[in-house]
């Protein structure tokens, strides 16, 4: 028996806020929707045309409240070409969260609060 990756999680309050950072931000692309019938969910699939692993953005009609998300001890990670590059962009869009330059890394943090560390290619 073999698990490969598929997809990851996060839960939004603003679909649409969600959906403009992660493309300014990260050049994700939506690959797949999922709308609920009565309309109480939407699942938005992001993917980085390259890997098969996406990010699941899921809405829900009736929430109004930020999600906990705890003491934030999980992120996403995602590996960049040009990290300085990529640093610049993020610092003017003021999205940065945490620099951590003895180990060549940052986090970012998404609408929702969500931390995504950004690892240069090496």
């Amino acid at each position: 028996m073999k698990f490969t990756f598929n997809h990851f999680n996060f839960n939004v309050l603003d679909l649409e806020k969600s959906l403009n950072f992660y493309k300014e931000a990260l050049g994700l692309k939506e690959i797949r929707r999922k709308e609920a019938s009565d309309g109480s969910f939407i699942l938005v699939f992001m993917g980085d045309g390259k890997t098969d692993f996406s990010l699941e953005l899921t809405w829900m009609r009736d929430r109004t409240e930020a999600y906990d998300l705890g003491e934030l001890e999980y992120h996403l990670a995602m590996r960049v070409d040009n990290y300085d590059e990529a640093f610049k962009k993020h610092k003017e869009m003021g999205c940065i969260e945490y620099v951590n330059e003895s180990m060549g890394i940052y986090f970012i943090t998404d609408p929702d609060g969500y931390w995504i560390e950004i690892i240069p290619t090496r």
